[in-house]
């Protein structure tokens, strides 16, 4: 039986234990999409957690969907993502930053360039989105041309070698949380009748050539993605195929030797039966509100290589001191997740500064 405690080899990188940290929007980045100097402070408390993975960071213009979020495409976003990585790596951690991609999930408000948003196929989630002015209902998006795909495809490998270059250990593809990649995915967002529509395999294609152009510019090692198989987020609904997607969708991926697979798991548990038979690299898995007494349980089960906790690290810096000490776990204030400023961000006591709060 593995114990989550023990060290792990992520292709070269060897981690310490086999928690992580998972992706994380949190808005906070300046109006140019730069992280802000908070940043490398926020993800520097955090390297006791081994892997890190960033928040969701836009390839490009249209890859923007909310207020605040970073980008990794100009000299400047790699200039402030330098800083984070320095912070992670002189504190002993490894990051990888996540390629996101909102596809149809954005507003012209939220973005650069103030266009209509791009999709597979011009269908609205038939949801509403926070802006400078308030809640307002996402527009149709525009579809993507073949020639645009290609040209989207080529961002997300630019946007993987500035991550390096800024650098980051790898990059996590997001396709997952009905994002562009996953919109591709899901019939009721993709109705195309061309090489990327219809089929299995044609909705499929799009998420393995983003995938095969990162893995030729920078190593399959430091290339990973993120799926959330049956999740119905953002309008999407993959039909009564989406197990079968998913199964060969993985078993593609699969041949390119990634340096590990990170699942949303919402429950299908013969699904990841068949995911985790048929993938050979590091599985890491993401389950939504895990109890603490069920920390370790997939690792000890071999059903992951590693568990990626979101809120809880998140309130909680220390968060693999809290858990040898057995000691109590912060909460995590919802109403700062989004908020901006160091408040709920940079701010969440320690252990040691709870023990001495006269050193705080």
């Amino acid at each position: 039986m593995t114990d989550i405690w023990q060290p792990i080899s992520l292709g070269s990188l060897k981690l310490p234990h086999r928690f992580a940290m998972a992706p994380m929007t949190r808005s906070r980045a300046n109006p140019d999409g730069m992280p802000s100097d908070l940043a490398a402070e926020y993800y520097g408390q955090r390297a006791s957690a081994g892997l890190l993975i960033s928040e969701g960071t836009q390839p490009s213009d249209d890859g923007q969907g909310y207020l605040a979020t970073p980008g990794i495409y100009t000299d400047a976003h790699v200039d402030g993502w330098r800083k984070v990585t320095t912070a992670v790596h002189d504190r002993g951690g490894r990051l990888f930053i996540q390629l996101m991609h909102v596809g149809r999930v954005s507003h012209p408000d939220n973005t650069p360039h103030h266009r209509q948003p791009v999709a597979p196929s011009a269908i609205a989630p038939g949801a509403q989105m926070f802006t400078l002015k308030g809640m307002l209902d996402i527009p149709e998006p525009r579809a993507l041309s073949t020639q645009e795909i290609n040209g989207t495809v080529e961002d997300f490998r630019i946007a993987a070698r500035r991550a390096i270059e800024a650098g980051a250990d790898g990059v996590e593809i997001h396709g997952a949380n009905g994002y562009l990649i996953h919109q591709f995915l899901a019939p009721s967002a993709n109705t195309r009748t061309d090489q990327y529509g219809g089929g299995i395999e044609n909705r499929a294609r799009f998420a393995i050539e983003v995938a095969t152009a990162i893995v030729e510019e920078i190593g399959a090692e430091k290339t990973a993605i993120r799926l959330s198989p049956g999740a119905p987020m953002n309008g999407i609904d993959e039909g009564t195929e989406g197990p079968d997607l998913y199964r060969y969708l993985v078993g593609e991926l699969n041949k390119l030797g990634l340096a590990y697979l990170h699942l949303l798991h919402l429950g299908d548990e013969g699904l990841l039966a068949d995911i985790r038979q048929s993938w050979n690299q590091t599985l890491i898995i993401n389950r939504p509100s895990r109890p603490r007494d069920q920390i370790g349980a997939d690792v000890a089960a071999g059903t992951a290589d590693i568990e990626a906790y979101g809120q809880m690290i998140l309130a909680n810096p220390d968060f693999i001191e809290r858990l040898k000490a057995d000691a109590p776990l912060n909460e995590g204030d919802r109403n700062t997740f989004y908020a901006g400023g160091a408040k709920g961000y940079i701010d969440y006591p320690t252990l040691e500064a709870a023990s001495n709060p006269a050193s705080t």
